[in-house]
């Protein structure tokens, strides 16, 4: 069964950092391209960062220069480090394959909550 956990968002002030941590399980993860994707309050779900499988990566202009994304593949983990951060960086946090389709599940997302 896929399976997708994301961890380690929280609350942080404007300016500090968090990392965020997605284990994946399944054929979601080998050889496949995965991104971070985020859902601000009332807004739609945007992709913020992808990394192919052999470690390229590209970022939206909202997070470009803050943001990091890795991987471990022999984990079969994704990591973004997040800097910087803005409230507008506030939202739920998800990973999944890159491009999505509509039958990739989600998994239960964290949170990322910057204050002002």
């Amino acid at each position: 069964q896929v399976q997708l956990v994301e961890s380690g968002g929280g609350l942080v002030q404007a300016g500090g950092s968090l990392r965020l941590s997605c284990a994946a399980s399944g054929i979601i993860f080998r050889f496949k391209t995965m991104g971070w994707y985020r859902q601000a309050p009332g807004q739609q779900r945007e992709l913020v960062a992808t990394i192919t499988f052999g470690g390229s990566t590209n970022y939206a202009d909202s997070v470009k220069g803050r943001f990091t994304i890795t991987r471990d593949n022999a984990k079969m983990t994704v990591y973004l480090e997040m800097n910087s951060l803005k409230p507008e960086d506030t939202g739920v946090y998800y990973c999944n394959k890159v491009p999505h389709i509509p039958a990739d599940a989600w998994g239960q997302g964290t949170l990322v909550t910057v204050s002002s």
